[in-house]
């Protein structure tokens, strides 16, 4: 299990559009991840619950990858918050 913090940059938080991006990029890999914000959770795959968390500019997410190859994940998700949020 790897877990790395991130803080949110884009303006609007986790909005649909980047949500949107997030779960497609999680669901391609072959990681479990969960993203994590105070004692709210949700799958990186789940649009919806995504969305639900209220996540807003410079607010700290918890990223957990679990499970597949946990590196390359990693390093992918780091990839896509960095450019999307």
């Amino acid at each position: 299990m790897r877990t790395f913090d991130y803080t949110i940059k884009d303006e609007l938080g986790i909005h649909a559009r980047p949500a949107g991006m997030l779960a497609k990029t999680a669901k391609a890999l072959d990681s479990t991840i969960t993203i994590q914000k105070g004692d709210k959770s949700a799958g990186a795959s789940k649009l919806m619950a995504l969305m639900g968390m209220g996540v807003k500019c410079g607010d700290t997410i918890t990223v957990t990858i679990e499970g597949g190859n946990e590196e390359a994940s990693e390093a992918a998700m780091k990839e896509f918050l960095s450019k999307n949020l």
